[in-house]
């Protein structure tokens, strides 16, 4: 009997093994065969280097959490602040007022009532190159806010289910991190108006994201916000449009606005004593921030240009790619003349005016959003 009772012990004890080395060799041949394991990895190990970073005690994350931790961006990573844009001064007072002082001061904000707080979303909007992204840059530094740069790709998978996780992951890492912003670049591209064509995994995944933003258990004292900028805000969903009731719509600079912009585009550039920034404010009529900036690359090159030109010797000596080039500006300013406006006035004339402008001036009306209130 006793024999018995070993050769079942064993039996048992072989049988599970047996099982256990199935599964590990299985689950190691499939990690193997899998083309996207080595990227997995990757971005499991930015989110535990992120983890350590953020320097927070107790903090314990799922794996979901751990990939969309790799998207968590750290102020002194982002060199743009406030000071650096130029013309959108109200915007910029008005963000403060309902996002930042909310987040980082939210005893200001305490009511029974639920009326005051942080609102749960915030929409920037306009013509491509006006500042959107920019303006997020800026409010991930100033805020002292955790900032997590939210991409589409991040939430996509293969698997049936596992864009759901994922976008439950969002929420549940920005609660942990809290105060939090989600920033959506391209907004339309994800929360896009919903029909009976959409992919089910697709529609699954938007609902479970539209829930957990603003649906039954959430938290309306949570520090949390989801911004997105877009410059098709007629293709959002409107049950998205919804959850973000602070929108802000970044027009095109007009002309004093586009004196401001120049004077922090070119403040650390070597000027003309005479140089002009009305005149080019008036010569660079119906562009962006971002096509000015462009310009002012441009213009700001030809001194360099015309420098090599009268030096050929300059460019015949290979550059040694081990030591760092220098950036001291008093030899800049030695080898090379002064921007003038003439620089300017040379690139505007040889380039179409209709190409250097980002946006169709004809077409404003797409940007009207008054109908989804």
């Amino acid at each position: 009997m006793t024999n018995q009772i070993k050769q079942f012990a064993f039996d048992v004890s072989l049988l599970v093994i047996t099982q256990i080395v199935v599964y590990y060799g299985f689950k190691y041949v499939m990690s193997k065969l899998d083309p996207e394991q080595n990227e997995k990895s990757e971005i499991t190990n930015k989110g535990n280097q992120a983890i350590k970073q953020l320097q927070l005690k107790n903090l314990k994350l799922n794996q979901y959490e751990k990939i969309v931790a790799s998207e968590v961006v750290f102020s002194e990573q982002i060199s743009e602040g406030f000071s650096d844009i130029g013309g959108i001064d109200k915007i910029i007072e008005s963000l403060k007022e309902s996002v930042i002082y909310p987040l980082t001061h939210p005893h200001l904000f305490n009511c029974r009532s639920g009326l005051i707080g942080t609102p749960k979303g915030v929409l920037l909007y306009g013509p491509p190159g006006c500042g959107k992204t920019m303006l997020a840059k800026a409010l991930a530094k100033e805020s002292g806010a955790r900032f997590i740069n939210l991409r589409l790709s991040t939430l996509l998978d293969k698997w049936y289910g596992e864009s759901n996780k994922l976008a439950k992951a969002v929420f549940t890492l920005a609660e942990k991190l809290e105060p939090c912003l989600v920033f959506i670049d391209e907004v339309d591209s994800f929360l896009r108006n919903r029909n009976s064509d959409d992919h089910e995994a697709t529609s699954m995944m938007k609902a479970e994201f539209m829930s957990l933003w603003d649906g039954l258990t959430t938290n309306n004292k949570s520090r949390v916000i989801l911004i997105g900028a877009t410059n098709r805000p007629n293709d959002i969903d409107l049950a998205m449009l919804r959850r973000m009731p602070k929108r802000f719509y970044l027009q095109p600079p007009n002309e004093p606005q586009r004196v401001q912009i120049l004077k922090i585009l070119l403040k650390d550039v070597a000027l003309s004593p005479h140089f002009d920034f009305v005149k080019l404010a008036k010569d660079t009529q119906n562009m962006s921030g971002s096509d000015i900036k462009e310009v002012c690359r441009s213009a700001a090159m030809n001194p360099i240009y015309e420098y090599i030109r009268k030096n050929p010797s300059a460019t015949s000596t290979p550059f040694n790619y081990s030591q760092e080039p220098t950036q001291d500006s008093q030899i800049s300013q030695r080898l090379y003349r002064h921007v003038e406006n003439r620089d300017f006035e040379m690139f505007l004339n040889q380039n179409d005016s209709s190409l250097l402008t980002s946006y169709n001036i004809n077409n404003m009306d797409i940007f009207n959003i008054d109908q989804c209130d």
